[in-house]
């Protein structure tokens, strides 16, 4: 078992099933697998996910689209929360 996310614990086997199931971009296989939705917000796998997706479609690496970053939304204090 070759772990590719440590953040969400998925496998290259994992990728690779759901590549073949269909999703074929990186869009779908992160709402998919949740990868890079971890604490380090796909720094690590995003790179090692777009190269199996580039192998299993027979595209260049260059070719993969990003997955859209999202930035967490403005902070709220969390007493804006509290019934008084």
């Amino acid at each position: 078992m070759r772990v590719v996310c440590r953040c969400e614990d998925v496998t290259y086997e994992d990728v690779v099933k759901a590549i073949r199931e269909g999703y074929r971009d990186l869009e779908s296989l992160k709402r998919k697998l949740r990868i890079g939705m971890g604490p380090c917000q796909g720094r690590t796998c995003i790179p090692i996910v777009a190269r199996i997706l580039a192998r299993e479609t027979g595209k260049k690496v260059e070719e993969i689209v990003l997955p859209t970053r999202r930035p967490p939304a403005k902070p709220v204090p969390l007493g804006l929360f509290v019934r008084k």
